[in-house]
């Protein structure tokens, strides 16, 4: 492997969030050089330094390898991951090392937990590097290190970062998916971002909550999250904006700019967004008869945010849902870990998968009455070969191991069960809200440091979609 190679790459992933620490220094500024100022300063400077050191020492004249593009990709997060961290322990208390790699991973996972029990009491500066962690892991590390590589080395690392399931709907060349990807990132963001001031959302914080919808994080500058505004307007539009950033970018793309109606004909589409107005539906009618919610306005619309907010990943909320009857918490939990569509920034098992193993499945249901049927996978006209329904499988039943070996180690760690369960099952989900004490209203800042350093090697597991991470340990092991 070419260390010196890595090296340089990662190096442009450190400049990436040091651009963003610079807009975060700027932010402080315009705020009357609040206490985040020198923090943030002081971590740019060192980011930048880092990540200058090798793209001067080092020749920029070969391609990336196979393995040298997994390494990229693997400690590009995780370089990300400590550098995040540096402005919340130059800031100080609450961020002990435990507590800022939390937020930092939480951030740039796009999961969305905080060991934060007073988020506003944070600065203005500060805030805006937390939405920033939240956006740079987004749309990827690497999709912005990739815009700036040769031809050749973008492709490799494409294929690495980019999922199985969603590169092969993006119909482009390396360089033309890199800009369908950042132009729709940053198109919605805007358009978003405006929407929410019409809505009646302040300007910082709808700069803010634009970052973190368009992420599907869950960051917030305010302690009751979006119930702190109390505003269905707000709310709605934040559904729309969250269900819209969960579809696939490279079909959206198509719709809009080429007037494709590829996006619309996709069966996994159809099948996520029938999902969601189900689960709405029931979760407001089953609100309703328990007397949790006043009204049809009031059931539907919390219903539609919370159900969008936990399928889509991104963890904000409207209600405490842990005042919810029991029934609708478990199709929370049932959203949670189905996920949105593949080729958006959500996380989760994702429609796509779950469309996958249902053909699958009945693909084996008919040949077990049938030996000599020949039975397709497909989505939509897309034929699915024997390899990838493998690799699908392979990765649902992971998941699945991974999260209740979380649970586990955090039993053992003393946390509860309801905590431990939820908690596990949001971070590899990258939700980051669970129930209980870690519920849509609550935080993580009691759970053990044992227990926070597991959910985030969770979190990282879930936003590289475990296979990236494992393949890492199987490279240092040869």
């Amino acid at each position: 492997m070419n260390i010196k190679l890595v090296a340089r790459y990662i190096g442009v992933a450190l400049l990436f969030n040091a651009a963003f620490m610079f807009l975060s220094v700027i932010v402080s500024m315009i705020n009357g050089f609040d206490s985040s100022f020198s923090p943030l300063l002081l971590s740019c400077l060192i980011t930048t330094t880092v990540g200058c050191f090798p793209l001067i020492f080092v020749r920029n004249k070969e391609e990336v390898g196979l393995k040298e593009g997994y390494a990229i990709t693997f400690f590009s997060w995780v370089l990300s991951f400590v550098f995040g961290m540096l402005p919340y322990v130059l800031w100080g208390d609450p961020f002990t090392l435990p507590n800022a790699w939390f937020e930092s991973v939480s951030g740039y996972t796009t999961t969305g937990s905080t060991i934060l029990s007073d988020i506003e009491a944070l600065p203005k500066g500060l805030l805006f590097w937390r939405y920033s962690t939240h956006y740079i892991g987004g749309i990827g590390v690497m999709i912005f290190m990739l815009m700036v590589l040769p031809a050749v080395s973008a492709f490799t690392l494409r294929k690495i970062e980019i999922s199985t399931l969603s590169k092969d709907n993006y119909k482009y060349k390396t360089k033309q998916t890199l800009v369908v990807i950042s132009s729709m990132y940053i198109g919605i963001t805007i358009v978003t971002f405006i929407s929410l001031i019409l809505a009646g959302m302040p300007l910082f914080d709808s700069l803010g909550h634009s970052m973190t919808i368009v992420a599907t994080g869950g960051f917030s500058n305010r302690n009751l999250s979006i119930a702190a505004y109390d505003s269905h307007a707000i709310e709605i539009v934040s559904t729309i904006f969250m269900y819209i950033s969960s579809l696939h970018f490279g079909l959206m793309y198509a719709f809009v700019v080429k007037r494709s109606m590829a996006l619309l004909k996709s069966p996994v589409f159809r099948y996520y967004t029938a999902l969601i107005i189900i689960l709405s539906v029931i979760i407001a009618v089953n609100l309703i008869y328990s007397g949790s919610a006043v009204s049809w306005n009031d059931a539907l619309v919390d219903a539609s945010f919370q159900v969008v907010s936990i399928i889509t990943t991104t963890g904000l909320a409207s209600v405490d849902t842990n005042l919810w009857p029991l029934f609708s918490i478990m199709l929370l939990v049932l959203a949670m870990n189905h996920g949105a569509c593949s080729g958006s920034t959500t996380g989760g098992l994702k429609a796509d998968r779950i469309w996958v193993f249902y053909y699958a499945l009945k693909r084996q249901l008919v040949k077990q009455l049938h030996p000599n049927a020949v039975v397709p996978v497909k989505i939509g006209n897309n034929m699915i070969n024997t390899q990838m329904v493998l690799s699908t499988l392979i990765y649902i039943v992971t998941y699945f191991i991974v999260a209740f070996i979380g649970v586990v180690i955090l039993s053992f760690c003393g946390v509860g069960l309801v905590e431990s369960l939820s908690a596990s099952f949001s971070s590899i989900s990258n939700v980051g809200t669970g129930f209980g004490e870690c519920g849509s209203l609550g935080n993580f800042s009691e759970f053990p440091s044992v227990a926070k350093f597991i959910l985030t090697v969770e979190m990282f597991l879930g936003r590289l979609e475990i296979y990236v991470v494992l393949v890492i340990f199987q490279l240092f092991k040869k």
